[in-house]
């Protein structure tokens, strides 16, 4: 059972009334809520503390430390959302995957994936592959009480650029090559990667998250027409799989300014924005019937108080009148960011906010 809403004939559970749950639903809400991607990490002191010695991906699977990480930025910067703190190639390592996040760098993949043959080493995910986060969000929904938490897992194309670049890629020679060169293992692959983050979602779910985002960090790399013709499939196979547990479904991705239309088609129930296009005119591409989240750009942190006011009120008037709004940064905290102004910002935006 999901903690946005409990089974029929069932009164909904604690964080059903919260704003941030509201807001994905497009209700009216008491304030305009406030998480940020990447709030649960390494802009915070006592994140860099308790992780000190540990490899990240060992971390993610400490259940006793998730659950301290992932409260830290609650506790601290009164959020409206807690983050379940993850990477979103857990389920890839889980699986058997060797690789490893190198600090600096990000994900590398020991052997990429460039043929037939490599689909085999993607198997099923079962839940007992990740049994640290069934039992981290036991301990954070018992803590978090009616503050939601959002689960995530990274979306195929973003899970495939990786695997096939063998890292992080620039330009995604690889991934654009596989993808033009042998469309129909481009297509397995990808159906393949939306069955293994479809189950990490859902054992995020069962567990008790109550709002899902799905991070497809590099599809801004693609036009639109390779977009809805080479990926959107898998992408909708995932939202479509988690659809009956009613959570609120959240897709986002960085430079998508020209894909936002198709993701929010693609099954989301709730559109990320980055900084590069206000509000209003993201609404527009998107289309009726969904909410959107973001976007004050994430670099304006380091400017004057001021300077954050103001650029906060910009996105602020630019979500009037849309039927939700989940504030956010357009992209992931800076690892330099004065834990402060994200308190601040919170502060500053509840109170602007407020009925």
């Amino acid at each position: 059972m999901s903690a946005n809403l409990g089974p029929s004939g069932q009164q909904p559970t604690a964080t059903y009334d919260s704003a941030f749950l509201k807001a994905c639903r497009r209700e009216p809400v008491p304030h305009t809520p406030v998480w940020f991607m990447r709030q649960a990490g390494r802009s915070l002191p006592e994140y860099l503390k308790v992780r000190e010695g540990i490899p990240m991906l060992e971390s993610c699977a400490m259940p006793e430390l998730v659950a301290e990480i992932t409260m830290q930025p609650v506790r601290r910067h009164h959020v409206d959302a807690a983050v379940y703190y993850s990477d979103i190639v857990v389920p890839l390592k889980a699986i058997g995957i060797d690789l490893d996040i190198k600090p600096g760098i990000g994900p590398v993949v020991e052997q990429p994936i460039r043929s037939r043959a490599d689909l085999a080493r993607l198997r099923d995910l079962t839940p007992e592959d990740v049994w640290y986060v069934t039992e981290a969000i036991g301990l954070l929904t018992a803590e978090l009480g009616s503050t939601p938490l959002i689960g995530f897992a990274g979306a195929p194309f973003t899970l495939a650029s990786y695997l096939i670049e063998g890292g992080p890629s620039k330009n995604h020679e690889h991934t654009k090559a596989l993808m033009y060169g042998d469309p129909q293992l481009w297509a397995d692959l990808l159906d393949r990667l939306a069955e293994i983050t479809s189950a990490f979602l859902k054992v995020q779910i069962d567990a008790g998250a109550s709002a899902v985002q799905v991070f497809d960090s590099w599809v801004g790399a693609l036009a639109p027409a390779d977009y809805r013709r080479s990926v959107m499939p898998a992408s909708s196979k995932v939202f479509k799989a988690v659809e009956e547990s009613g959570v609120p479904r959240i897709h986002f991705g960085v430079g998508t300014g020209e894909l936002l239309g198709l993701m929010g088609e693609a099954g989301a129930d709730v559109v990320g924005v980055d900084w590069r296009v206000p509000l209003d005119e993201a609404a527009r591409r998107v289309g009726p019937g969904k909410a959107l989240q973001g976007n004050l750009d994430p670099a304006v942190l380091f400017s004057t108080q001021e300077a954050v006011e103001a650029k906060t009120d910009e996105v602020l008037a630019a979500a009037k009148g849309l039927e939700g709004h989940v504030f956010n940064l357009g992209h992931g905290v800076p690892p330099t960011t004065d834990p402060d102004a994200l308190t601040r910002l919170v502060e500053y935006v509840h109170a602007k906010t407020a009925v």
